[in-house]
């Protein structure tokens, strides 16, 4: 067994904060934000279950099927609405599904660890699941703190995910974390999200490249066969060099950070949705899905598209 990519859907809050807003009270300038990130605006608002349930309804309708044929909802998030209980359940039965649902939080890789989870339980006789990745990182976030106010955003991404006969759309997978970088990027409870930004530049690199390559090994293809890359939206200068190691134009890239900035688990599905609605995908595509986040986790897939 296998499994496919059947529908996608995002959600974003309607509120736009651009650079040139946050520099009325951060000792900063767009062309400063825009030059070290490659972020002009992210969208603030909204809480994960709000923004999830958006963009899984929106997945469900792409995918053309009902709520009620869903098996296990896996919602990756690090800004659930609550400590307890749960967001995912709370989706879950706003959609009328009643089924197994859980969170899961692996940072910015979350929504390829869900998707490699709901690839485990195709294996096991479950027939559909929903992955979503969303995140209220504003709520999280100190606005005085120009070095981390500047990088995030909130959003929310979906997939729905059919068990098929045969490999499927998933050619490779690795992920993986090391724990003793926990203290690189983290956030107390009651606290705001603080990371050392130059430690995490020069270890995502190298984290995306070697995932990445493993990734690429096990599906038996090279990056000059990759269609695309669609990588977790942290920062351009990482995707810019990771790509560069990797051998992948930056043509090759999607970035939507410009629009979003960060938004961690929210990311990659944001970018997929965003190659998808510009026609950028055609059927036999071979793509790479790679991202990384605090822990440190990383994760990357080679997938082949799909109709």
């Amino acid at each position: 067994m296998g499994i496919r990519f059947t529908g996608w859907g995002t959600a974003v809050p309607d509120r736009v904060v651009t650079n040139d807003e946050l520099s009325a009270t951060l000792d900063t300038t767009d062309e400063w934000i825009f030059e070290r990130t490659g972020i002009r605006e992210r969208r603030i608002g909204g809480s994960a279950g709000s923004l999830g349930l958006a963009a899984a309804r929106a997945a469900l309708t792409n995918a053309g099927v009902t709520a009620e044929s869903v098996d296990f909802v896996i919602l990756a998030t690090t800004t659930p609405d609550n400590l307890i209980p749960a967001t995912a359940p709370s989706i879950a039965s706003a959609l009328g599904i009643n089924a197994p649902a859980i969170d899961l939080n692996a940072a910015c890789s979350g929504f390829m660890y869900a998707v490699r989870v709901a690839e485990g339980l195709t294996a096991t006789g479950a027939k559909r699941v929903l992955v979503i990745g969303a995140e209220n990182l504003s709520r999280w976030t100190d606005w005085n703190d120009r070095t981390m106010a500047v990088l995030l955003g909130d959003g929310a991404g979906a997939a729905v995910i059919d068990a098929v006969e045969g490999p499927g759309d998933i050619l490779g997978f690795d992920l993986g974390s090391d724990g003793s970088l926990v203290h690189l990027l983290r956030c107390e409870h009651g606290g705001t999200i603080w990371m050392d930004g130059k430690e995490i530049f020069r270890r995502a690199v190298r984290i995306i490249v070697e995932s990445a390559e493993r990734a690429m090994a096990q599906a038996g293809v090279t990056s000059d066969q990759l269609s695309l890359v669609i990588p977790h939206q942290a920062n351009v200068r990482i995707i810019s060099a990771a790509c560069q190691r990797l051998g992948v134009p930056m043509e090759r890239a999607i970035v939507v950070l410009d629009r979003f900035g960060n938004t961690s688990s929210a990311s990659i599905p944001l970018a997929v949705d965003d190659a998808r609605q510009r026609n950028l995908l055609h059927p036999g595509d071979l793509v790479l899905l790679t991202g990384f986040g605090a822990g440190m986790t990383w994760a990357s897939a080679v997938v082949l598209w799909s109709p």
